[in-house]
């Protein structure tokens, strides 16, 4: 052991063992709302899923509030049509003096009347996202756009270990975790339970269950959510429509009434009327690496 390693702390936060995050400001709680936190690996299509399932709520009558946690801030691009300004970037231009905002400054109305706000983050290596996912929050309270919203989703960057994947899951009802078929992608959703049962510990947010996504079949999915006590609440197929849906700009409720973006949008009205009337808050116990491996990563 180096000499060096004996001002080595022991982290035990608040959020949880092991902890270095800032503990939640019990101010910035989010009431009235039911939120939920949309998790997966980078590009397995969490804004998609997130976009339409905002749509699908909005088309149950709900009144709907989609924060984007990501820098490439393009979680509302299909809502909204465009890559709106973002929260960070808003407050940069009145050099951080929030009280010089208007809601219409960094809120921006989506498809169906869903709000749509894009937190962005940091330029690389200058910042952490949970900072501005915090600043995001607190701008909502102060000025009362949550007091009228049913339904607020989090679509969350895919860094495990960052503050800005943590910081939504100190707001939420439920997370829900975007995977696929594969063994990289259930490798990270394994990660991400991890993560979720840590916070767990100190904050009400607890896992809904996990989506099948641009997957022709579920097996592995569903072969791992048995070994560990999971559950799939959907499945979206590997559709090129999906992709077309994106590429012009549009929710799969704005697409033309094919039978299979017919069949899409009952699968996003049924997880969103799943997930309104609650699901049971799932504990799965997530395996270790080798343990994976030897379930998914041989024949």
């Amino acid at each position: 052991m180096s000499p060096l390693d004996k001002g080595i702390p022991t982290l035990r936060g608040q959020d949880g063992e092991g902890s270095v995050q800032v503990h939640q400001d019990s101010a910035l709680k989010i009431e009235g709302a039911k939120v939920f936190s949309v998790y997966g690996k980078g590009g397995i299509g969490k804004s998609t899923t997130s976009s339409n399932l905002s749509a699908a709520f909005s088309m149950m009558g709900k009144r709907v509030l989609q924060i984007g946690c990501d820098p490439k801030h393009d979680s509302t691009f299909t809502l909204t049509g465009t890559l709106v300004p973002t929260v960070i970037d808003i407050l940069k231009e009145v050099d951080f003096h929030p009280e010089e905002l208007r809601p219409e400054d960094f809120v921006f109305e989506g498809f169906n009347g869903v709000k749509c706000v894009e937190a962005g983050g940091p330029p690389a290596g200058t910042g952490c996202g949970g900072y501005v996912v915090g600043q995001t929050v607190k701008l909502l309270k102060q000025h009362h756009l949550l007091d009228d919203t049913d339904v607020v989703i989090f679509d969350v960057l895919g860094d495990v270990v960052c503050g800005g994947f943590a910081a939504p899951l100190q707001h939420a009802d439920r997370a829900v975790i975007v995977t696929a078929n594969d063994f990289d992608s259930i490798y990270a959703m394994n990660r991400i339970i991890a993560a979720v049962q840590a916070k767990s510990a100190n904050y009400k947010v607890r896992l809904a269950g996990c989506v099948a996504n641009r997957s022709k079949d579920t097996d592995e999915v569903d072969r791992y959510c048995k070994t560990v006590g999971f559950n799939r609440i959907a499945h979206m197929p590997d559709l090129d429509a999906i992709r077309r849906s994106r590429l012009k700009k549009k929710t799969l409720f704005e697409m033309d009434a094919d039978e299979d973006i017919v069949a899409v949008q009952k699968e996003y009205i049924r997880l969103a009327e799943t997930l309104w009337n609650g699901t049971e808050p799932l504990a799965p116990a997530p395996m270790p690496d080798r343990d994976i491996f030897e379930l998914l990563g041989f024949d």
